[in-house]
């Protein structure tokens, strides 16, 4: 509930920067070195909040290509749902197998506090020291933590689904109940840890450093599916929610050239390839 609060609260403060909330004028890189530290922070506060805004607004602009992204992760989804339980069973047999500093990490690095602490400091050394792109970096990892974490906050409670631990199957569900037992979609530690690792990982151009930051970033979703606390759905939902929020908020970021020495990097791009006989769907990076 504390949690729920603070995104609130930010959401709150970033909306009160300013007067005008749906504009942000683009402030030339060699004009953002002359500012104080706390204009250049009112200048990221908005982009975080329009970055949030433009994220939560992108369904309404959907086209043909989107909602055909949309339907090829509705459809896997609903076919590992096919196979929670099974799946479910399996990660739980493997977790005493696993080095315990693999399972701590896991735990941590997904938790409110782990995530929020390392997405405060990148944005604050950014701001500190006026670089400009470890600023842009953590701006769009304050607005996408921000918006991915309220949405799944709203989800929890309002989908209601049974943790694997609970025993009860993946059919159960009791919506609105408040009990922690009944908060298994989305994935809480999953939205955090990937949105953090994926906003990183658009930082760098080597598709092997992008690969090991991802490989981080996963360690959270699985511990979540080997401790019983999420089904792989859950997790794999929870990724899906994480990349197009991050996506959205970089796209808005990059458009409007906030941070013009920004390199303009795109995200995993999912395409799905058709022909006879064969159906695929290949991801670049």
């Amino acid at each position: 509930m504390l949690l729920n609060y603070r995104i609130l609260f930010i959401l709150f403060c970033a909306f009160s920067i300013s007067k005008s909330v749906y504009s942000q004028t683009a402030i030339p890189s060699n004009v953002q070195d002359t500012l104080s530290i706390w204009q250049l922070a009112k200048y990221d506060a908005k982009a975080a909040v329009l970055g949030v805004g433009h994220a939560y607004s992108r369904p309404l602009y959907w086209d043909g290509k989107d909602w055909t992204t949309f339907g090829i992760v509705a459809g896997g989804t609903a076919l590992l749902y096919f196979v929670d339980d099974e799946t479910s069973s399996y990660f739980r047999r493997q977790r005493d197998r696993l080095p315990r500093p693999l399972r701590e990490f896991g735990d941590r690095f997904g938790s409110p506090q782990v995530a929020y602490g390392l997405t405060s400091s990148v944005y604050l050394f950014g701001l500190f020291t006026k670089n400009q792109k470890v600023r842009e970096t953590g701006v769009l990892m304050i607005s996408s933590a921000t918006a991915a974490g309220f949405l799944q906050t709203v989800l929890k409670a309002s989908v209601g689904r049974s943790r694997p631990q609970n025993g009860q199957g993946k059919f159960d569900f009791k919506p609105f109940s408040g009990q922690a037992g009944w908060r298994s979609f989305p994935s809480g530690h999953t939205i955090l840890a990937f949105t953090a690792a994926y906003s990183i990982a658009k930082q760098f151009d080597n598709p092997w450093v992008k690969a090991g930051i991802y490989a981080v970033g996963l360690i959270s979703p699985l511990s979540r599916v080997w401790d019983g606390a999420h089904y792989l759905t859950d997790v794999a939902l929870s990724m899906a929610i994480s990349i197009a929020t991050v996506d959205a908020i970089d796209n808005y970021l990059n458009k409007n050239n906030l941070y013009p020495d920004g390199r303009k990097k795109p995200g995993i791009s999912w395409n799905l390839h058709l022909g006879l006989g064969r159906v695929g769907i290949v991801g670049s990076f």
